[in-house]
């Protein structure tokens, strides 16, 4: 356990521990708290059981007008026995053993919780705490940096603190909290800086999440964006286009054509026609992949560069703060030596131009730093225009297919079914087709309408479809 004082015995809250506490805090309100010879617990509104080897929480609900708890540095295990604390808006459960957040359900006005120092391994149940603006759980077990994304229910959060836990040490841990929750404040006893938002914000832009999600996987160490196997195609906008997917998706549902297969020279075509429709998708999906590695390169190449920029400008500036700390060490010994007021006041006096320079110096470097930045993000947004507008001008047919499209295709291929069905009903209006056909196939040609309906609507469908997957690509290529 975290808290044991000498060889103490651990508590469970009692009326009398409850009684003796409000007394030590509220001496000289006694008179107004009394009721009899008994507390009138409806009327105390802060509780403090700091330091009393609490093991377990028990006996609080006279207290429902509560609305500041302290339970810190006892031997608390569990969260529990809070449920008729409805009023409660800071609760201080710091210095403890408790392993699960929970029982926290019913405290909806809660302003301020504290969790520090306790064996807590995830953030969870936690969203009815929709008042919550300060949030304290560091020096717990939290492993798992993505677990933080939980906190964007938490709408009020501005201040939080998770120092001291194990994925604190993950490499830009800072940047990957402040991208997912862009409202915090402070964060880690620290003022979030504004040139790191407006970064991040100017990261977002038009492009939605997008560009921000790439932000978070180099963030998590993910380095490049690859992928392999049909999440890889996913990213590429190419699913579905490798092999006969989309082909045969497209006949999935149309039993009327298959129906004409049996028609003289019709075979041939539905035979010839996917080996022409597959390769053209082939060409469509290698593109795609290529362009891909394109925009992986781009990607990672600005985060390259991101991170060389902002490594240049922290060595530059430990290396002015190491100095001026030297220049004032040695400047401190040479006043603690001084015998002489003046050599003293000299030296506190070049001691204050010294700061003012250091700031000076330091504002200069955030300056620069920040004009680098900008122009590495416009720089980014260029390249990034100039890729995606190709690759949706090529996509809508310009170079590699020179306009042979999907959709030429299947219009080819209906105008020759329409024709070979058209010879075919002539010739069954001449009686002179020996073939027998099936009974399915006679009552589709049974007349022109009823033959050209069929064609036509199963032509429509088809047509959808592959508009379909054309516009998913275009969209997922916008949105990217």
């Amino acid at each position: 356990m975290s808290q044991f004082f000498g060889n103490v015995e651990p508590n469970i809250i009692d009326d009398e521990m409850v009684q003796k506490a409000i007394e030590e805090k509220f001496p000289e309100d006694l008179g107004d708290l009394a009721r009899g010879e008994n507390i009138n617990f409806k009327v105390v509104t802060e509780l403090q059981l700091s330091f009393k080897s609490i093991l377990q929480i028990d006996n609080l609900w006279p207290l429902e007008n509560l609305t500041k708890l302290q339970l810190d540095n006892n031997v608390i295990e569990k969260i529990e026995g809070l449920e008729s604390l409805v009023h409660l808006v800071w609760l201080d459960l710091s210095f403890n053993n408790i392993e699960v957040i929970e029982g926290l359900d019913t405290l909806v006005k809660l302003q301020d919780l504290s969790l520090y120092s306790n064996r807590i391994s995830k953030i969870e149940h936690m969203d009815t705490l929709q008042e919550l603006q300060i949030f304290s759980i560091g020096k717990n077990n939290l492993t798992i940096l993505e677990d933080v994304v939980y906190l964007r229910r938490l709408k009020n959060l501005r201040t939080l603190n998770l120092s001291g836990n194990p994925f604190c040490n993950r490499e830009h841990y800072t940047l990957f909290v402040v991208a997912h929750l862009p409202s915090l404040v402070y964060l880690d006893f620290k003022l979030v800086r504004e040139s790191t938002v407006r970064f991040l914000h100017s990261l977002i832009g038009k492009s939605g999440n997008g560009i921000l999600q790439s932000l978070c996987f180099v963030a998590l160490g993910a380095g490049s964006l690859q992928k392999s196997g049909s999440q890889k195609h996913t990213t590429a906008f190419v699913e579905y286009l490798n092999g006969s997917f989309l082909f045969d998706s497209l006949y999935a549902e149309d039993t009327e054509v298959a129906k004409l297969a049996s028609l003289p020279e019709v075979e041939d075509l539905l035979q010839a026609y996917p080996s022409w429709f597959v390769s053209v998708c082939e060409n469509l999906y290698n593109y795609g992949l290529e362009e891909y590695k394109k925009r992986e390169a781009e990607v990672s190449q600005f985060y390259k560069r991101f991170y060389e920029i902002l490594t240049v400008n922290q060595q530059e500036s430990k290396r002015i703060i190491s100095d001026f700390e030297n220049r004032n060490q040695k400047r401190l010994d040479e006043i603690y030596h001084a015998r002489s007021g003046d050599i003293a006041e000299s030296q506190r006096a070049e001691g204050k131009e010294d700061i003012l320079q250091l700031g000076d110096a330091l504002m200069t470097l955030e300056a620069l730093v920040s004009n680098d930045l900008e122009e590495l993000l416009q720089d980014l947004k260029s390249s990034v225009d100039v890729i995606t507008s190709t690759f949706i001008e090529n996509i809508q047919g310009i170079y590699p297919f020179h306009g042979i499209q999907c959709r030429d295709l299947e219009n080819q291929y209906h105008e020759k079914l329409m024709e070979m069905t058209f010879a075919t009903l002539e010739k069954l209006d001449n009686d002179e087709v020996e073939e027998d056909f099936p009974d399915d196939v006679r009552r589709l040609l049974v007349d022109k309408d009823t033959t050209v309906n069929a064609i036509n609507m199963s032509h429509s469908i088809r047509l959808r479809k592959i508009d379909k997957r054309e516009s998913d690509m275009l969209c997922n290529t916008y949105q990217w």
